[in-house]
């Protein structure tokens, strides 16, 4: 790469702003350069990359507040790769923090000076900042919120959604005007990989200024992990002004925790703070790619549906069955969103254990492991939940929760159908006839071979198949009790009619004495031992699941 001199007015050229924050950010800019380069070929023009920061690539200070994430040398040979004529990198080692004010006097300097045809942002909350910002210092124009970009007829004409997304408006900008700046929403391009002509890098060293007087940089963070999942998610589920008020949309957070996917809205739930302004999908919100999107109480505005487009599938839900949604939708269903959805919900529900039954089953080996624990911490994620939340839901511990995310073991069925009283799932709909034949089997032989152990009496005969079941349970003297079969899932009481007991309860140990009782979970670990010198003998009743 060789280093030039710039020259003055070359209209010809368009100028994309290189975001180097994040990956992410440079990756759009990247595909607005694809853009640019088809605009640049319509003038025989070139088009050229502009980057800010230090050409110097050093690891962010501690505490400073860098949040250039991309290497200035990784981002120079990238955008050549990607069909940069030339990259235009100013310098200055105060850049190296991205702030819009800055930025923006210094690439207003540099349109003033270089006169390019066009310079294209990637739409962006910063992009849109430092476009504004550059037209208001040069009095330049700009067209905001670009959906489609062209040339036509030596004029730039851009396609961008108006009145709400009902419409489509055609801008351009009036006669003889000096260089026009434009925010382009990235996903509608794709990036292409084709050499640059002549493929060079220009450095300016530039001065810094100290920026907008009044205003200063408290602090700068990395965007959580969690902010971009929505971006990332397999299954994604909008909600829509349909859905009438915060309860209606809650029936949309509630699908997408089930499905194991992320919540996406339109504009006016966010004006209605129903949801965070982060989860706006559309034009002037994020773009999204799931593999399935559910899209509730939409109506299909093209600024909502601007970031739908490369959903590979997509469901609408809507009573209007004239709804424009319908005519994007792989699948369509007429119906009041928030009378349909519940259904859906336990439908959905069903399905999700189900699965999990299946994997739980019939999964064979470490894989079979694997998947479930995978499955867990999913849908615990989607629920927003802590593993200690999920341990307490489901009568274990954070470390059992752990050790299954972990694939460490495959839990038992208890767990399962614990997992679903806690998601509000009858267990007898997703369990076929032959499985629960076989539960009920299990529990009558278990119930037969407890109560022909001698420390057993039952209190309940024919109880083979019933859920309540009542024993009187002897234990020798000083001797700890030998459950025969005594594992369940379900609630356990126990009350000492005579002697006294240590009760080894999840680790904690309690003394019952006569008359007394306790109640628990009886999937909690636990033993009996007798404290007295002659038999104890407790009352004990079991609810099964």
């Amino acid at each position: 790469m060789k280093v030039c001199v710039m020259a003055m007015n070359v209209k010809s050229e368009i100028w994309v702003y290189g975001d180097l924050r994040n990956e992410r950010f440079f990756g759009f800019s990247i595909n607005v350069l694809a853009k640019a380069r088809t605009l640049s070929r319509s003038v025989s023009g070139k088009v050229v990359m502009v980057l800010m920061g230090s050409s110097t690539d050093r690891e962010p200070l501690e505490g400073s507040g860098s949040q250039i994430c991309v290497s200035m040398t990784a981002a120079e040979k990238a955008c050549i790769a990607h069909g940069a004529d030339m990259v235009y990198v100013f310098e200055n080692e105060n850049l190296n923090v991205p702030r819009a004010d800055t930025y923006g006097m210094v690439l207003a300097d540099a349109v003033l000076t270089r006169n390019p045809m066009l310079v294209l942002f990637a739409l962006t909350d910063f992009g849109r900042e430092l476009a504004a910002r550059t037209a208001r210092i040069n009095s330049n124009g700009l067209i905001a919120d670009c959906l489609s970009l062209k040339i036509a007829e030596g004029r730039v004409v851009a396609s961008c959604p108006s009145w709400g997304g009902e419409i489509m408006a055609e801008i351009t900008f009036s006669d003889g005007h000096r260089t026009g700046l434009v925010t382009v929403q990235p996903h509608g391009h794709a990036a292409v990989e084709v050499q640059g002509e002549p493929g060079v890098v220009e450095r300016y060293q530039v001065e810094c200024p100290e920026g907008t007087r009044g205003l200063k940089l408290v602090s700068s963070v990395v965007e959580p992990e969690s902010h971009r999942k929505l971006e990332e998610a397999d299954v994604v589920v909008v909600g829509g002004a349909g859905l009438g008020n915060m309860n209606g949309f809650g029936l949309v957070r509630e699908l997408a925790a089930t499905l194991g996917g992320e919540v996406g809205a339109t504009r006016p739930p966010v004006l209605q703070h129903w949801v965070d302004e982060e989860r706006l999908i559309g034009q002037t919100g994020k773009t999204v790619r799931p593999g399935l999107l559910l899209s509730v109480g939409t109506s299909g505005a093209v600024q909502y549906t601007a970031g739908i487009m490369e959903a590979k599938t997509i469901v609408a839900i809507n009573r209007d069955p004239n709804s424009p949604i319908f005519q994007i939708a792989d699948l369509g269903i007429v119906a009041d969103a928030k009378m349909f959805l519940p259904s859906l919900i336990t439908k959905a529900k069903q399905v999700v254990m189900r699965k999990m039954a299946d994997v739980l089953c019939d999964g064979s080996g470490t894989d079979g492991v694997e998947e479930f624990g995978a499955k867990v911490c999913k849908l615990r994620e989607a629920h927003d939940w802590s593993r200690e939340a999920l341990a307490e839901a489901t009568g274990q511990t954070p470390e059992f929760i752990e050790q299954i995310e972990n694939n460490e073991f495959s839990p038992s069925v208890s767990f399962l159908l614990r997992l679903a009283k806690v998601l509000n799932i009858d267990p007898g709909t997703f369990l076929s006839k032959e499985e629960k034949e076989i539960i009920r089997g299990q529990r009558a032989q278990a119930f037969i071979k407890r109560t022909r152990n001698y420390s057993y009496q039952t209190l309940t005969p024919g109880a083979e198949r019933d859920h309540l079941r009542a024993f009187m349970i002897t234990i020798e003297s000083r001797q700890a009790h030998k459950p025969v079969e005594y594992k369940h899932e379900g609630e356990e009481f126990i009350y000492v009619m005579e002697g006294e007991i240590e009760l080894t309860l999840g680790g904690k140990i309690h003394h019952l004495k006569r008359s007394e009782s306790i109640h628990f979970n009886s999937e909690i670990p636990h033993k009996l031992k007798s404290l007295s010198n002659e038999n104890t003998r407790c009352l004990v009743v079991l609810y099964t699941v």
